[in-house]
């Protein structure tokens, strides 16, 4: 852990949140084996690097490591030049383990890849530790993941379920969030998971800066569905876009099934089982995400009381806004604003 970040409990979790105050540079190692997938690690080398104060200083030291370094197999047809062995690990204050192509084990026929012993012991107590896609497999050999949550992507979360009875694998999310273990399903689901620990570590401003400048979208709550039935409308079948925009132009006022349903013309029942299947969560569930996030920047950016920021929100009292803001979040929103206000 830098010593610019403390750790706090999460009321309504009681687990611990890492906040880091200061904005000191953070050390992210990422753990690499045969059969890496290219991609992941471009994801949290571009993340992260891109991540800045408000003075344009680099918020993450992002190093790259292997078991054993020099070249390690990709699972395309080149190699990556890895300098650093697992002794890098000993200096991070997150791990990030990716997956590899054998990760799937009896499903492939592949071996089950997993760091020795020795190598896990190096990283300090009180490290954030976290998964991309079947990296998850190497975190639950370690016995990290031994009654928490976590997730992998969706083909493999059943052989997790059935080897590692003692976690409680949930198949169907974006990302887990324990505190200082993390873990994400597929490919896409690590940008999101990167996002979050920015979010986390830096505020909105500094994780929606990064999200622009890598053209994705800024947030996906971690309870997001992985997979979604119609993420495309199907030619001549009405979408719920419209609505979603009309929400967006209104956050701040009660909103409706009924009045969203009449924006694409539609019953409540056709748009809720038609929004469902375009987003993955439901309408309800996207709008306290939407107003959560609003609420985030309002608290990061301006000087309004809670309840005015509550009102902007679309939450109407100051309680309502505690409620969800400290469901979603983990903290208070007056322990957020003294966190991330004037970063």
């Amino acid at each position: 852990m830098t010593p610019a970040c403390e750790i706090v409990e999460l009321a309504t979790s009681g687990r611990e949140a890492i906040l880091c105050k200061d904005r000191a540079m953070h050390r992210v190692v990422v753990l690499v084996r045969a059969g890496v997938l290219p991609i992941e690690l471009g994801i949290v080398h571009r993340l992260f690097g891109q991540a800045r104060s408000g003075e344009g200083k680099s918020l993450y030291d992002v190093v790259t490591c292997a078991l054993v370094p020099g070249e390690v197999q990709t699972d395309a047809d080149f190699t990556i030049a890895v300098a650093h062995g697992p002794q890098a690990l000993a200096d991070a204050d997150t791990v990030i383990v990716l997956s590899a192509a054998d990760d799937y084990g009896p499903q492939t026929g592949g071996p089950l890849q997993g760091p020795p012993a020795d190598a896990f012991a190096l990283i300090r107590p009180g490290t954030r530790i976290a998964s991309i896609c079947t990296g998850v497999f190497v975190l639950a050999a370690a016995g990290i993941l031994d009654g928490r949550r976590a997730t992998t992507h969706w083909r493999s979360a059943w052989q997790l379920r059935e080897l590692y009875p003692a976690i409680d694998v949930e198949e169907n999310v974006l990302y887990t969030d324990s505190g200082d273990v993390l873990t994400s399903a597929g490919v896409a689901a690590g940008l999101d998971l990167c996002l979050h620990m920015i979010r986390r570590d830096h505020g909105a401003a500094v994780a929606n800066e990064v999200a622009r400048g890598t053209v994705v979208a800024p947030h996906r709550e971690g309870g997001q569905a992985q997979f979604i039935s119609r993420p495309v409308p199907e030619p001549g079948v009405s979408s719920t876009a419209n609505a979603r925009a009309w929400a967006l132009r209104h956050l701040d006022r009660p909103l409706s099934l009924r009045e969203l349903a009449a924006c694409d013309s539609m019953s409540v029942r056709t748009f809720t089982r038609r929004f469902r299947e375009e987003i993955g969560v439901s309408p309800v569930q996207w709008l306290t995400q939407l107003r959560v996030e609003r609420a985030r920047q309002l608290l990061e950016e301006s000087d309004l009381p809670v309840d005015r920021i509550a009102t902007h929100a679309g939450f109407g009292t100051a309680a309502s806004l505690r409620q969800h803001f400290q469901t979603a979040v983990g903290v208070s929103p007056s322990m957020y604003r003294a966190t991330f206000r004037g970063a």
